[in-house]
């Protein structure tokens, strides 16, 4: 039968008790999880092997060698007649356990030769529950991965999704208010055009049947009379003719209002991918920060534990102090007792020696009696010197275990000491994850922030732009004329009273809120709709302008209006808004969004100019 079989190559490095080198190979089949074959070969091994099979190359680099032949045979599996194969010979069948020769045999026309032919151990009941556990604890660690990635995967799109959708209902919803404004726009002239050709087609009618009937009885009459007919028909339709280059003029006019209108939309996009790509950096940092933050609790829990076991080790020195103590007091009270002893004997001495000394004239009769008493003599000096030996031993001991003491409370000291600086590192650790945190904090608030802003500015957008169409579409319906440029728009107003002379553009009504707080004193009693001429504006005798005269010039962005400092630091990538004038709050159209003197700007109305005014 033919089957995929999976082949391992470790090569072992073993130091105990001697530096050995071990190449272990192992058979497995991915299908049949029971299918295991083990084979280990040392140098001895491989010697024997090499002379064996005549191989002509060294245990170095017969992996190397082996891991070849075998990507031969990888090369050669799909092939009809492949020129190297991998054969598993077993002379037994599975269940019996016995050994397996796995030959590398290349195929010609004349003789298959085996290149390397290797004996495998099939594996025992535990070799295979290990292997199995081992697939088992890999697979788990697979699942868990994919699982992390999935979910991680689809938490991104859902947002992505939601906030795709969401762009893409506001942009339609916008194009389809645009295509039924320029319907009804066309709808209505067609129906001025078509009505205004009846009317001629009618008059036509009834001039031809009144001349008809009067053409018996005036015709000469009637002949003038026609021709001055023709005369004003002709003069009819040359107006008609001027009427309809008028109507193709505005038509085309309108043609290219809506082709600005793309261009701004196109914008409008752009803006929109770029504060997307802000978002994916900021998400971004997030996960660094969350990462350090995770490495920085495991350092923790290792100090930690480090920590209780120094503390368990004080504790075990303390008790083997304590033991050293009660041991060195019992040998200095038998030191004592050996003192008395020892001085008692020393007087028993004395008297035998004062009585020696009485007893010298009895010498000769006391011989028995005095070879006694040296035999008592020298056997109690014999203990003497016993007991000498004795004390001079615990003497030493007694020395050396006061060094162990000394030794065993500097490490004390030192212990203590490196446990005061782990705990100062803890501390450093402790403070260092603080700030961190801080920063993640703010990192999230700054997220928020900003977007609340691009919600915020793209409402803003939208009314400046439904303002916009409002006034063309008075401009064009109403029977007051505006000035119509040499593009065919037709011009906007200026601003002579508060010192604006270019044209105002979309971001007019954003800039108001970009002013300092100490500006705000407007006491205008005139109110004029945005809508509406602004030219207007100068004849309201009422409105009292307050002009700026303490703006630095390099207030471009506006004051902090009470928000934090955070908010308000310079970025690298950040462009300054030009052009806008700081005396537009005289307008009333914007009064309802600014903040109160009791009631501050919320954070979200600042975020970096970069991000959604770019150049």
């Amino acid at each position: 039968r033919r089957l995929n079989v999976r082949v391992n190559i470790e090569l072992l490095s073993i130091s105990n008790p001697v530096h050995k080198k071990d190449l272990a190979v192992r058979l497995t089949d991915d299908t049949d999880p029971f299918f295991l074959y083990n084979l280990v070969i040392s140098e001895e091994d491989f010697q024997s092997l090499k002379s064996q099979q005549g191989l002509l190359v060294d245990f170095s680099a017969f992996p190397q060698k082996f891991i070849d032949l075998l990507q031969q045979c990888i090369q050669e599996q799909n092939k009809d007649i492949p020129r190297f194969l991998l054969q598993l010979v077993s002379s037994a069948s599975v269940l019996d356990h016995t050994p397996v020769s796995l030959n590398v045999v290349e195929t010609n026309p004349f003789k298959h030769l085996t290149h390397l032919s290797l004996k495998f151990l099939p594996g025992n009941d535990a070799e295979i529950k290990k292997f199995l556990a081992s697939c088992l604890k890999c697979l788990k660690e697979d699942k868990m991965m994919l699982e992390e990635k999935l979910r991680k995967t689809e938490e991104d799109l859902t947002r992505q999704l939601s906030y795709t959708q969401q762009s893409l209902s506001e942009k339609s919803r916008e194009l389809d208010k645009l295509k039924n404004e320029w319907t009804s726009y066309t709808t209505a002239l067609t129906n001025k055009h078509t009505q205004e050709l009846t009317n001629e087609k009618e008059r036509a009618l009834q001039a031809q049947a009144q001349y008809q009937q009067q053409h018996e009885q005036q015709k000469k009459e009637l002949e003038n009379l026609h021709q001055k007919s023709i005369q004003q028909l002709q003069n009819r339709l040359s107006e008609l003719e001027v009427i309809n280059k008028d109507l193709t003029e505005r038509r085309y006019k309108g043609d290219s209002t809506v082709r600005e209108l793309k261009a701004k939309l196109s914008g409008i996009e752009d803006e929109c991918q770029r504060a997307k790509q802000e978002v994916l950096s900021l998400r971004r940092e997030n996960t660094t920060l969350d990462a350090e933050c995770h490495e920085k609790e495991k350092l923790i829990n290792q100090l930690q534990t480090r920590v209780a076991v120094l503390e368990q080790e004080i504790k075990d020195k303390d008790q083997l102090v304590i033991r050293t103590k009660e041991v060195l007091d019992a040998t200095q009270e038998q030191k004592a007792i050996l003192e008395e002893s020892t001085e008692k004997k020393q007087s028993h001495i004395e008297k035998l020696e004062t009585t020696i000394k009485s007893l010298s004239a009895e010498l000769l009769k006391a011989n028995e009696i005095i070879k006694k008493l040296q035999g008592d003599l020298k056997t109690l000096m014999s203990k003497l010197k016993l007991k000498n030996t004795v004390t001079i031993q615990q003497e030493k001991l007694l020395a050396e275990k006061e060094e162990r003491l000394q030794k065993e409370q500097r490490e004390l000291q030192e212990t203590g000491q490196s446990l005061r600086m782990k705990e100062q590192e803890v501390c450093k650790l402790q403070e260092q994850l603080e700030t961190t945190i801080q920063k993640l904090e703010e990192s999230k608030q700054l997220l928020k922030t900003n977007e609340n802003v691009i919600t915020w500015l793209n409402k803003q957008l939208n009314e400046i732009q439904m303002a916009k169409k409002l006034e063309t579409s008075a401009s064009t319906h109403g029977g007051g004329r505006t000035a119509v440029s040499p593009h065919g728009m037709p011009d906007r107003p200026s601003f002579p009273s508060s010192g604006i002379n270019h044209p105002i553009s979309p971001l007019y009504a954003f800039q108001n809120f970009l002013e300092p707080a100490h500006n705000k004193n407007v006491n205008s009693q005139c109110p004029i709709p945005f809508n509406t001429q602004l030219s207007k504006m100068n004849r309201c005798s009422d409105v009292q302008t307050v002009t700026a005269t303490s703006h630095p010039a390099n207030k471009e962005n506006g004051d902090n209006l009470g928000l934090e400092s955070k908010y308000f630091k310079k970025k690298d990538d950040s462009i300054p808004l030009r052009g806008l004038s700081q005396n537009a709050l005289n307008s009333e159209y914007l009064k309802p969004y600014l903040p109160t003197k009791a009631q501050p700007l919320p954070k979200a109305a600042v975020m970096p100019a970069s991000a959604y005014f770019p150049g």
